[in-house]
């Protein structure tokens, strides 16, 4: 939370995903809604979701600049402009075509812009902990129940550059706050000691990603 919040401090951001539905309200009232955070700092905070109910309650709580978007249909967004910064956060393990994702954010894209993606780390140790002890032949998956895929720094960087896009900077993060009060302690000893030793078991990792610039 605090590097995307230094990323987009005094930028034109766009944050995708961005009301958090349903949890939207829950969000709010404990002061965990990254977009009221970026609202803070963002020289200018625009916001797409595809859940409208989500969109209808940040308006009432006072926020502009919403816009109802399928992140697989941007062109049909009405919005033409270009940003600094465009924060794509655990979204992309949802979508069904992330190529088509990809593609239709470049057309917000600047060649300088940073386009931000997070995601659950394909690697992560507590989640291979907690498979191996409740696993049962695959029925029972730590996973959320919309995503569809996992992701590592090989299949992220891939898929960033099958879609004319390159990584910059690539970083893991460990579990956040919201993850340590849900996990039961041994899985949390287990992951701080395989974070500790090997950085790349974390829950999640960052790609930083700009559009590919021409080689000579």
């Amino acid at each position: 939370m605090e590097f995307l919040k230094n990323i987009a401090r005094g930028k034109r951001v766009l944050h995708l995903g961005c009301t958090n539905f349903p949890y939207t309200l829950d969000s709010i009232s404990s002061g965990s809604l990254l977009h009221a955070d970026l609202s803070e700092i963002a020289a200018e905070l625009t916001g797409f979701d595809f859940d409208q109910e989500g969109i209808d309650l940040l308006e009432k709580q006072g926020f502009s600049e919403l816009y109802r978007a399928d992140l697989e249909r941007l062109e049909e967004v009405q919005l033409k402009r270009e940003f600094d910064v465009i924060i794509a956060g655990e979204m992309i393990e949802h979508l069904n075509n992330q190529g088509l994702f990809l593609n239709g954010i470049q057309r917000y894209m600047a060649e300088e812009t940073k386009l931000v993606i997070t995601t659950v780390n394909a690697y992560c140790a507590f989640r291979f902990a907690i498979y191996a002890l409740r696993g049962r032949g695959g029925e029972i998956e730590p996973v959320h129940p919309d995503h569809i895929a996992y992701y590592s720094y090989r299949t992220l960087k891939k898929l960033v550059e099958n879609n004319g896009l390159e990584v910059e900077e690539f970083f893991f993060y460990d579990l956040g706050v919201e993850h340590r009060g849900t996990l039961k302690w041994y899985y949390r000893t287990i992951n701080d000691v395989a974070v500790t030793l090997f950085p790349q078991l974390s829950d999640g990792i960052v790609a930083v990603c700009r559009k590919r610039t021409s080689k000579t």
